[in-house]
Order: C-alpha cells, then structure tokens, then sequence
C-alpha cells in the first residue's frame, strides 16, 4: 500500500514537472518582445487560436474540480446559467469590443477617464484589480489544495510553499512576452483539459460496466440530470434567475474583466476578435454540459461502489480518482488536466493585474501625465518590478481564501462577483446606455457603497421574507451603482 502511494506522488510530481517544462519551451518559442508583447500581443493574434485558449481561461481549475461536484446539490440546473452566457458573450463581442477597439485601449478602464473622468477611471481600475485578484485566488487555492492534499502532504511540505512554487512557476513563463506566450499557452493548456475531461468519461463508462449508448440513457434518467427548475420562484436555481444572471456574469466577469478582454484586443481588428467572442461563447456551454455529465456518471460510481458521498461536493471527482479505482494512467491525466485548467486562469490573471496596475494605477504609458517613476526606471523595468509584486499580493490572497474555505468554490467565485463587479456593471452601463454625467468625486462613494447597501438588503430581505437572492444580486448591485450616479449629477446640479 506505501508502495503504491509512493508510486503515485512521484506520478503526479513528474506530471507536473514535464508540463511546466513544456510551458517553459513555448515562452522560450514565442521570444521576447517587450511592453508591446506583454500587454498587447503585438496585436498578432490568430482569431481561432484566441477563441479556443480562452476556453480555458474560462472554466479554469473550478470548472474541472467543482463543477461536476455541483450536481450533488443542485443536478445541472447550472446549465441554465451557462445558456444565458451565449447572450452575454454576444452582448460583449456587438456592444463592448466596438468601443474597445474604436478607442485602441490597452486597459479597457480607460474608457471611464474618457466617458467619467481620472477619478472614475482609477475606480474601475482598482475594482477590477480586487475582484480579479479575489476570484482567481479563489480558483487558485483550489488546485493547490489539491495538490497539497494529495502530494506535497506525504513529504512534510508546507502549504504556503506549495503556492508560492505554483505561482513561481506561472511568473517564469510570463514574464517575458506576457499575453503573447498566454495566447499559445492556452491553447495547450484548454487541449489538455478537453482530452482528460473526455479520457475520464470513457474510463465512467468502463467501470459502470455500459457502453456508449447505455451510458448516456443512464445519465439522461438519472434524477441529478434535471436541468430546468421552472417551480420555485424563490429557489436560487429558479430558470430565469440563472439564464438573466449568466448573461449579465459573462458581461462583467468577461467584457469587464481587463484578463479576457486582453487576449481579445491582441487580435489584428473588431472582426477577428468579435468572430473569436462569438465561437467561445457557442462553445462554452456543451463544454460546461460534459463536464456535469461527468458528475452524474461519479455519482453513479460511487453509489456502485458503495462509496459514500464526499461531504464537501468539491471532492467528489478528485476524491475518486485519488483512491485509485481508475487507475494510474487516469491518475496521471488528471494531474494534466487540473494543472493545466488552473494555470490557464492563473497565468492570465497574473498578467492582466500585471497590465491594469502597470497602465491605469502607474499610468506608465500616458503621455499626457508623465508618470514620476519614468525619472529612474524604464516602463520595462517598472513592469518587471509589478509582476512580481502582484506574484506577492497573489500568495497572500490564496492564504487569505485559505483561511475563510468555501465547500462550493465556484459558488463562492459567483457570489463574489456580484458585490465586485456589480459596481463595474453599473458604471459601464451608465457610461453607454445612459447620458449621466456624475460629479466624479463622488463616484468612489457610491462604488462602494453599492455593495454594502445590497449586502444588508439581502440580509433584511432573508430574514423578513424568507426569499434568497442567487446570482441576480450582481443585476441589483449594478443598478444601483447607476441610480447612485444619477443621484451625484443631481447634487452637482444643485
């Protein structure tokens, strides 16, 4: 039994170390390039290439663990949530991208200097730095956790050494070219996670004995397959709460988010990135629907095999899978496919901080405010030196995760971007749709007191009513972040 629980860590390690290897030898390939690379991608991006690594950049290493774990509580009403994506993925590549590349912005908060005002735009700036770095800390803490559990473990390595050595080794391959080597890193990285995701459903299948055509009646009658809940208004998995809020999620948590957006705007022009927008968000969804189909099929094995349900729903993959029942080579796949689902969120995130706090806090390309620290460093020098300081701030942030834990941790990165990027949404809504001009001072205020505000009317809104808000509060705080602008230019009218 030690003998095989040997054999399997130093499986899962060498998995590690020839995958990093790989990721190293692509960065070496795409060469170095400077400013124009890391934050641009020298806007040479091939579109196909673009829409498929952004597949992976969106499910992550949450989407792989979590998401087959959801079906335990709430069947696959998750899919209703993914269907509103299609919507949200079209309202970014015909609304958002327009103006991102009619104003040839770099950091898309940009917009809010030329729409709000410097106030407005350091505000957006610095929300989308706390979400990003809130959710992809909440992602990231998740594979560390497993690979803690699992590995580092059995050899007395402490948990804090294993996030700083991920995250190491995610700065190596970005530290030179930045978005460049993501756009190919991606790529790479969403093929593995395809292939283990499809390598593991055919190793369900043989275990429970069916084959391909048995396996999917199986699945199709098994009361975690539902889908639609029409019923219970009041439930958080009710239809149209889901479907409205994977619209509006898509929409700040990708048309808002400097991370995805960055790897769009390095595409040549509008139509190859709105071509791009446009094939991931098609096939976003039966992505998502394989990957509940899965959980359905570990549930059925589980209950084979006799094997309790994990307590926490996140452990209900990786649990199986650790205990051996598929085998060695699953072992190994799946040590490919949680690697590379989580550093393809992770590396990207780390850039786009990279981006966002090098060009709208520093401001290190604005020529019309020269920033003081061009007196003694170069805007490369400066760049290197924030992309190690947000590798910093990224450590504390997971241990932060750490401390508080989720046992759903795509629920946990949902409900924290309806208060972070709520008042986001509410800003650019005002910005496009809307003539507000608000006194820009004020918009810090209001910003932040939106999600306050929206945290203590659920709480008073739970505890009369009974009702629970699900993902819609993030509709809600937006709206109210708008109503907050309208109020500010009424005080400056006065």
């Amino acid at each position: 039994m030690v003998q095989k629980q040997t054999r399997r860590d130093m499986t899962i390690l060498i998995t590690t170390i020839l995958y990093f290897c790989l990721l190293l030898l692509i960065s070496h390939l795409t060469g170095k390039g400077g400013n124009d690379a890391f934050f641009r991608g020298n806007r040479q991006s091939p579109w196909p290439l673009v829409a498929f690594g952004m597949i992976g950049a969106s499910v992550s290493g949450v989407t792989f663990v979590s998401v087959p774990g959801m079906v335990i509580g709430s069947d696959m009403t998750y899919i209703q949530m993914c269907i509103g994506y299609i919507l949200g993925y079209a309202a970014v590549a015909f609304i958002l991208l327009p103006i991102y590349y009619k104003l040839n912005l770099t950091s898309i908060y940009t917009y809010l200097d030329k729409r709000f005002g410097h106030t407005s735009y350091k505000t957006g700036a610095s929300f989308f730095l706390l979400s990003k770095l809130t959710g992809a800390a909440v992602r990231l803490y998740l594979v560390c956790l497993i690979l803690q559990e699992y590995v580092f473990d059995q050899y007395g390595i402490p948990y804090i050494l294993t996030v700083i050595g991920t995250l190491v080794l995610i700065w190596l391959y970005t530290r030179n070219s930045g978005i460049k080597t993501l756009v190919w890193t991606d790529t790479l990285q969403t093929t593995c996670f395809l292939i283990t995701i499809v390598l593991i459903i055919y190793k369900a299948i043989d275990l429970l004995g069916m084959d391909f055509g048995s396996a999917y009646s199986a699945v199709w009658n098994n009361p975690h397959s539902r889908i639609f809940e029409f019923d219970d208004w009041t439930s958080r998995q009710y239809f149209w709460k889901q479907f409205l809020s994977g619209i509006f999620i898509v929409i700040v948590m990708t048309g808002l988010d400097q991370d995805m957006m960055q790897k769009n705007l390095t595409c040549k022009d509008l139509r190859s990135a709105q071509k791009d927008m446009c094939l991931s968000g098609f096939l976003f969804t039966p992505v998502n629907l394989l990957v509940m189909t899965l959980g359905v099929m570990m549930v059925m094995l589980y209950n084979q095999t006799g094997t309790p349900l994990p307590d926490i729903a996140d452990n209900l993959l990786p649990g199986f899978i650790a205990s051996g029942q598929m085998g060695e080579v699953t072992l190994v796949f799946f040590t490919v496919g949680i690697i590379a689902s989580a550093f393809s969120s992770a590396d990207s995130a780390l850039t786009a901080l990279s981006t966002s706090f090098c060009i709208d806090i520093l401001e290190i390309e604005n020529k019309e405010r020269p920033s003081r620290l061009l007196e003694k460093r170069t805007p490369e020098q400066i760049r290197k030196i924030v992309h190690i300081g947000m590798m910093a701030v990224f450590v504390l942030f997971i241990l932060i995760v750490k401390s508080i834990g989720s046992n759903s941790v795509i629920d946990a990165i949902y409900t924290l971007a309806s208060y972070t990027y709520g008042p986001l949404l509410g800003l650019y809504f005002a910005g496009i749709f809307t003539k507000i001009h608000p006194t820009d001072k004020f918009v810090p205020f209001v910003t932040i007191a939106s999600p306050f505000i929206c945290y203590l009317i659920q709480w008073v809104t739970a505890q009369t009513t009974g009702y629970q808000f699900g993902y819609e509060l993030l509709m809600f705080n937006g709206a109210l972040t708008c109503f907050g602008l309208w109020m500010t230019q009424k005080i400056k009218a006065a």
